[in-house]
């Protein structure tokens, strides 16, 4: 597939009317970006098959297949789902703008075309797109996936991990992922934590939701300044989220064994899966340290290895002591 990492920009026009192609070819040629062009829907969504552009113009009305619904397939595609949309319509009834948006569409012009409108306004969001697309990079390369939601909880973007774990766990397809509306089950309970929020100021339970090959834990949390609202997602494999149970609760089921506070740490995070080295960073200490506590702790609960202490943590969590 072809690339835009180069500094030219690509924008793909999609019109019908011949003049219209020549004109705002020959502008954004000027101006300095690499222009590909579509007659019509079909070709389009053929053409972002092979390309991905930084931008899209996208004449609204055309003959079959018109803009809207060129638009509204454009988003289908995972591969440009994020490329801005600008239309292009002599439509300026409210309802046909408000489509134009409620399609995926980033923002509209007017017929009859001012190409220097148009480039300046071609090149504001592609710079905002460029630094949303970093802003994305970052959030998908941390352990928390997503989803902004305005002030009554309504969605307004999620990160790509996001959209792939709400397909993964609540059995959506790409179609239903998208940001205008949440699984029901994870609706029902944004709901109910809202409605928390909003009559005892209590903090919701996370909603737990797992599968054959991980856990997905969801928590809300809101910006005080913007009255924003935010999920975020996290996945743990199962063998975590029950080591993690097992570390809550290792210090008072493992009283008996008289294990010092720093042995107790130790023993908890060592249930977490951590190494040594990892124990260490966290604690504050040297690894030898750390290798001296866990001596320790050996001893006091009679085992030989870390596995066998883990497991004495899980034989006494399900004793109920």
């Amino acid at each position: 597939m072809m690339s835009t990492s180069f500094n030219r920009h690509v924008v793909l026009i999609v019109d019908d009317v011949p003049d219209n192609l020549a004109v705002l070819s020959d502008a954004l040629d000027e101006s300095g970006h690499i222009v590909l062009v579509a007659t019509d829907g079909a070709g389009a969504l053929e053409r972002l098959q092979r390309i991905t552009p930084d931008l899209i113009l996208l004449d609204a009305v055309m003959p079959g297949m018109d803009g809207f619904e060129t638009c509204r397939r454009i988003k289908l595609l995972k591969h440009v789902d994020q490329i801005p949309v600008v239309f292009m319509t002599g439509l300026t009834e409210t309802e046909h703008v408000v489509k134009g948006f409620q399609v995926g569409g980033i923002d509209y012009v007017t017929k009859p075309i001012r190409p220097q409108e148009i480039v300046a306004r071609i090149g504001a969001h592609i710079r905002t797109a460029r630094m949303m697309s970093q802003a994305r990079g970052v959030i998908d390369a941390g352990a928390n996936a997503v989803i902004v939601l305005n002030a009554n909880g309504m969605p307004l973007w999620q990160s790509n991990k996001a959209s792939y774990w709400l397909e993964k766990y609540f059995a959506v397809g790409r179609d239903q992922a998208g940001i205008t509306k949440l699984p029901p089950r994870l609706q029902s309970w944004l709901n109910e934590s809202l409605a928390l929020q909003q009559h005892g100021g209590q903090a919701a339970e996370p909603l737990i939701v797992t599968c054959d090959d991980g856990v997905l834990s969801v928590r809300l949390e809101r910006n005080e300044r913007t009255a924003e609202l935010t999920l975020l997602l996290n996945e743990k494999p199962p063998v975590q989220m029950q080591a993690e149970r097992i570390a809550a609760s290792a210090g008072p089921q493992l009283d008996q064994y008289r294990l010092t506070p720093r042995e107790t740490d130790v023993l908890n995070w060592l249930a977490k899966g951590k190494t040594n080295r990892d124990i260490a960073e966290i604690l504050g200490m040297s690894p030898r340290t750390v290798n001296k506590h866990l001596e320790h702790i050996f001893i006091k609960l009679g085992v030989e290895t870390r596995s066998a202490a883990v497991g004495m943590a899980i034989h006494h969590l399900h004793a109920g002591f």
